[in-house]
């Protein structure tokens, strides 16, 4: 059945155009690293499909902008104006025989999960936080957990609306504008503004997740653990210690879980818990290598040789950092910057093993170090990040040059073996390691809206234009 959950005007394709009003931006108009820093030419609010502001009119560069979940600066735009979707918040209808929801952009995940799970519904994929946009997880086409199984999010988009700086209107989907539906699947809001989406969503019998906490001595038994989980786990990642040498370079956790088939637990609440809050930055010695490396050690010790079982609350599993409000604040004054990356499968995985040696002989260590696998689901996308391979994620106190210095080391390992570096990511990647990492950038250029740019993509194209 056909459910209208909370009126946007239909699809949207009808509303109208305004005169625009920028506004200055606001603090939190930033990145999720906080680093660069950039200074905004101004700040257009969206409120409404059916008032739209005339995007022609608008002078300089225009990009969209949902909740500054990406780290890096694809989703900063220095000297330009940013277009803050969030307003855009609707749920339009819900199809909840064929499990098909209908949203604006706007839309956080986490607002989504409010309306979908009590009526045994759950995200297709979703990031390691639930607190992005639609239109957001579609522009940096968003994976999770369960890569292997339901691919990216992407994926499960079947049809949106986009509008142009020219004013058109376009709606996308695999057989209608179909390159352009390609092209702006993790096209970094750079084809347009997406206004409102169709997705697939994924049918579940409860709120839980069972899974169990498996403890790994070195890489090569990650690389065991995984193989097995992928075949009988929808959901599979790993804490990685990246500051162990020797023969336990790569030790860590892994996590691995199925939706549960319970609908209730007594005594066990499903609901979300309440935040709390890093009331400002730590001062810069809070965090070094000396922390970093008893944090990781005391992490694996306190799990070791035990293997954990449990039926828990999916948020938890899922989320686990949402439950502290900016927890980015931890990383200083100075911001920090996220690392990730993906190098194919090969026989020797002398790539995965560089990296780890790399980071551990640097001493700059990351408390935030993710390993996982992608499997083989094709990603939409021209630029999609997901593909075939091994994918590690990790933060880095920034410490200036040297830490610049060692993710430049980190590229060309990954550059070497084929691999790519992830936009959503990235603050500092050069142009060539982005050409190598999207060689199909160039066929790209032909949809991109050339009103729209941002921060990332002035960095990595300007000298190849």
């Amino acid at each position: 059945m056909v459910t209208e959950v909370r009126s946007a005007g239909g699809t949207g394709s009808e509303g109208g155009v305004r005169a625009p009003n920028i506004e200055a931006p606001e603090s939190r108009h930033e990145s999720w690293g906080r680093f660069p820093r950039v200074n905004h030419a101004g700040v257009i609010r969206l409120t409404s499909l059916a008032d739209l502001p005339d995007l022609g009119t608008i002078e300089g560069d225009i990009l969209p902008f949902g909740y500054g979940r990406s780290y890096g600066d694809s989703c900063l735009n220095d000297g330009g104006v940013l277009l803050d979707a969030t307003g855009l918040n609707r749920l339009i209808e819900f199809d909840d025989e064929l499990g098909v929801l209908r949203c604006e952009a706007g839309v956080m995940l986490a607002d989504i999960l409010k309306v979908i799970m009590p009526r045994g519904w759950f995200l297709p994929t979703t990031p390691g936080t639930k607190y992005v946009s639609v239109g957001g997880a579609i522009a940096n086409d968003v994976h999770g957990k369960n890569h292997h199984v339901a691919g990216t999010f992407g994926a499960n988009v079947t049809r949106f609306e986009l509008l142009r700086s020219d004013g058109s209107r376009l709606v996308c989907s695999p057989s209608e504008n179909a390159e352009m539906f390609s092209a702006t699947i993790g096209g970094l809001g750079l084809t347009g503004l997406i206004l409102w989406a169709d997705f697939r969503l994924r049918a579940i019998s409860g709120p839980y997740i069972q899974m169990e906490q498996i403890p790994f001595g070195s890489l090569d038994e990650f690389f065991d653990v995984s193989a097995d989980s992928d075949k009988h786990y929808e959901y599979t990642m790993s804490w990685v210690d990246c500051l162990a040498v020797g023969h336990h370079l790569g030790r860590g956790l892994f996590m691995r879980g199925n939706h549960s088939w319970q609908c209730a637990i007594p005594g066990k609440d499903w609901r979300p818990k309440e935040r709390f809050t890093v009331p400002f930055s730590l001062p810069s010695f809070a965090l070094n290598n000396l922390t970093v490396r008893a944090f990781n050690a005391v992490n694996y010790r306190s799990q070791y040789l035990m293997t954990k079982r449990g039926t828990v609350p999916y948020d938890g599993f899922f989320y686990p950092l949402d439950v502290v409000s900016h927890w980015n604040r931890i990383y200083c004054s100075d911001g920090f910057l996220q690392y990730q990356c993906v190098v194919p499968f090969v026989a020797d995985r002398s790539a995965i093993k560089d990296l780890f040696s790399t980071i551990s002989s640097s001493g700059q260590g990351s408390f935030l170090a993710v390993l996982k696998t992608f499997g083989n689901r094709q990603s939409p996308g021209l630029l999609s990040f997901p593909r075939p391979g091994v994918t590690l994620a990790l933060d880095f106190a920034h410490r200036g040059e040297r830490t610049l210095e060692l993710l430049n080391r980190l590229d060309e390992i990954v550059v070497a073996a084929g691999g790519a570096v992830y936009p959503a990511k990235d603050a500092r990647m050069s142009g060539d390691v982005f050409r190598h990492s999207f060689p199909r950038w160039e066929e790209f250029l032909q949809y991109r809206d050339v009103r729209f740019s941002s921060s990332f993509w002035r960095r990595v194209t300007d000298a190849a234009a």
